[in-house]
C-alpha cells in the first residue's frame, strides 16, 4: 500500500563483515552500487521483510546473520518522476525504509546472488562502511547518509567517523499505524505489522 503522502513501506539491510565491512551490490546490467532492499508485504512485520529480502536477494538466512540495530524511524526518498512507472494508479512518490544493521555469522560462500528467479545483483564485494556517497545514485544519497550515521552507534568506533558530504535533515516518515499513516514522526513500535504493501526494490 502507497500511503496517503504517496510512500510505500520499505526494508533496507546493511550487513557487515567481522571486519566492520558492509555488504555492496552491483545492480544486475547496471553500473550502480546499492545495499540490498526491498518493499513489505501485506502482513508482514519489518523484520519478517528484512529476512525475507536478505534471502531473495543475497541467499542468506537468519541463522548467518545477528541483528545488530536498526533506525528509529522511518527514513524517506522521493523517486524522479521519469523512475515511475506509468501504470501507477495511486500518487507515488518514492519510499520510506526502516533500516537494519546486520552482523554475518555465516561464510563468503553462503552468499548467494541467484537465490531468486529475478536476481537483484550480479556482483558484490566488501567496502568500507563509509561508502562513498558518489557511488549511489543522487535521489538515495541523503536516505543513504542518514541511515548510516544512525546505525553507525552500534559499530565502536565508526561513529566518530562521517563521510564527506553534506545533506540536508533526515526525511522521517511517520510510523504506520493501524488507524491510518499519522501526521506526526514517530518511532515504528518493536513488531508492528504493515497491513498491506506492494513489494519494490527501487
Amino acid at each position: 500500500m502507497i500511503d496517503r503522502d504517496g510512500y510505500r513501506p520499505n526494508v533496507a539491510i546493511v550487513l557487515v563483515n567481522h571486519r566492520s565491512q558492509v555488504f555492496w551490490g552491483k545492480r544486475v546490467r547496471e553500473h550502480a552500487w546499492q545495499f540490498p532492499q526491498g518493499g513489505i508485504k501485506p502482513g508482514e512485520t519489518p523484520e519478517q521483510a528484512m529476512y525475507r529480502e536478505l534471502t531473495e536477494e543475497i541467499g542468506l538466512r537468519q541463522q548467518h546473520v545477528k541483528v545488530l540495530g536498526r533506525t528509529r524511524h522511518w527514513l524517506r526518498y522521493d523517486v524522479p518522476a521519469n523512475w515511475v512507472r506509468r501504470e501507477t494508479r495511486v500518487q507515488y512518490r518514492g519510499q520510506k525504509q526502516i533500516w537494519y544493521l546486520l552482523r554475518m555469522l555465516g561464510r563468503d560462500c553462503d552468499v548467494c546472488l541467484r537465490s531468486s528467479d529475478r536476481p537483484e545483483f550480479d556482483a558484490w564485494r566488501w567496502n568500507d562502511y563509509w561508502v562513498p556517497l558518489d557511488s549511489v545514485i543522487e535521489f538515495k544519497r541523503e536516505v543513504y547518509y542518514h541511515a548510516l550515521c544512525e546505525l553507525s552507534r552500534f559499530l565502536p568506533g565508526m561513529a566518530g567517523r562521517r563521510p564527506a558530504f553534506e545533506p540536508g535533515p533526515p526525511r522521517e516518515a511517520a510510523a504506520l499505524d493501524p488507524r491510518g499513516p499519522s501526521s506526526r514522526s514517530e518511532p515504528l513500535a518493536d513488531g508492528g505489522v504493515v497491513g498491506s504493501a506492494a513489494s519494490t526494490s527501487t
